[in-house]
């Protein structure tokens, strides 16, 4: 299955779901992490440093990455942005698409998955000036970001056990970010604790929640109860 995992800066996939990302990878699927904007400027950062972080979080959770250009701190939902994304949809395949939650603190993460929706809508678009050939995504899915500011009921948990260490470790590759500065220390702390306790609400060691706007179907035969 080709999934596409889109935040609106590098590290917010990381952060909200890269122990599914891992787990995907592991399990054959073909995962690409879209990056919308360098994520610059920040207090520690630049877009080199950025850059070389965001490649080598993506080869610790062992999937490639794809950087859309678009400009940090003024993403919008218009028509060429919506072009670029619904190309890289069509480019990749995108069977499901990841997003952030649409209920965040971030600007940049609303106004970001706003796009992705309705990229994903005009990816399917015929006879229309968008790069590729038309492409139906099945689902998108939201996952819960840093930014957010409550606690939405999931939809649904993705039992991570396993993949903890590698989300941690993926989350630590952005050193100018959670580590150098002192503010986000944190940070992975407070990711890590929130998958225990996803966890602890299906039974597992770890968790990662999820939203759907859609129905989605289950199969009830591989349900473990």
């Amino acid at each position: 299955m080709n999934i596409a995992v889109f935040g609106p800066h590098p590290d917010d996939q990381e952060l909200g779901m890269g122990g599914t990302i891992a787990r995907l990878a592991a399990e054959g699927h073909a995962v690409t992490l879209v990056d919308l904007s360098d994520g610059e400027p920040t207090p520690m950062g630049s877009p080199t440093i950025r850059a070389k972080e965001a490649a080598e979080a993506a080869s610790i959770l062992g999937v490639p990455r794809l950087a859309l250009g678009l400009r940090n701190r003024a993403i919008v939902n218009d028509l060429a942005s919506r072009a670029v994304v619904a190309g890289a949809i069509r480019s990749l395949r995108a069977d499901i698409v990841f997003a952030p939650h649409p209920t965040d603190a971030h600007p940049d993460h609303i106004a970001g998955t706003s796009l992705i929706e309705a990229a994903c809508f005009a990816a399917k678009f015929t006879k229309s000036d968008l790069p590729g050939e038309p492409h139906t995504v099945r689902h998108v899915f939201h996952y819960f970001a840093t930014h957010l500011r409550t606690v939405p009921q999931p939809t649904f948990i993705v039992d991570t056990t396993g993949f903890a260490e590698r989300k941690q470790r993926a989350i630590l590759a952005y050193a100018s970010q959670f580590v150098h500065n002192e503010a986000n220390r944190k940070v992975p702390e407070w990711v890590h604790a929130a998958g225990t306790y996803f966890g602890s609400r299906i039974g597992c060691e770890s968790g990662e929640p999820f939203g759907s706007r859609q129905c989605i179907e289950l199969d009830i035969g591989a349900l473990r109860l």
